[in-house]
């Protein structure tokens, strides 16, 4: 082979690499949807618990930025009375959302984003008066939530006005399976030394 030829393999093998590299970098990351596990204790507020999502869709590249909780449309003492309306709110606020705790976050197919906004769809469209304080509260919206995208989220009556409480058992009850999805934590485990 002739010296000229030689001398263009290397060429052109550094061509192609160069080539794959372009041809990769213009691929799109891998896209995510995030949803965040959060709980909201007594204070200036009615305890709480909610979720948030951001990121953005596989499939569309639709940036998602929500977060969704179930509350009482009005928060009264007829609420300790029995059922009153509620509804889905998705306008916490940041400041809210910063002071409230986080608990874990995974990231979802965009065929669990679906399973979670039909959830929040039934949520949406429960028959009136839709809230009540032991049956069907803010914490019995995010174990739905949870229990739709596959978490075991048992709904004990001992919590059901707890929310941090419930969220750290929501957490320990489902940590290897959480772990196994690349969750994030942002609490110690229970029984865990500080």
């Amino acid at each position: 082979m002739p010296l000229a030829l030689r001398a263009l393999r290397p060429c052109r093998l550094v061509a192609r690499l160069l080539a794959l590299l372009l041809l990769l970098a213009a691929v799109p990351a891998a896209a995510a949807v995030h949803i965040t596990f959060y709980s909201k204790e007594l204070g200036a507020s009615f305890p709480h618990a909610f979720i948030t999502m951001s990121g953005t869709l596989d499939r569309t590249g639709e940036r998602i930025e929500v977060d969704y909780g179930f509350t009482a449309k009005a928060v009264t003492p007829a609420i300790l009375w029995g059922r009153v309306a509620g509804e889905v709110i998705n306008d916490h606020g940041a400041n809210y959302i910063k002071a409230s705790d986080k608990h874990f976050s995974i990231a979802l197919t965009d065929a669990e984003y679906d399973r979670v906004m039909a959830t929040v769809a039934r949520w949406k469209a429960l028959k009136q008066p839709s809230y009540d304080l032991d049956t069907q509260n803010c914490i019995h919206f995010v174990a739905d939530v949870a229990a739709n995208l596959g978490m075991r989220a048992e709904t004990p009556k001992k919590l059901m006005k707890k929310p941090r409480s419930y969220l750290e058992k929501l957490t320990d009850d489902n940590r290897p399976w959480l772990a196994a999805r690349g969750a994030t934590f942002y609490r110690k485990a229970a029984g865990a030394a500080s």
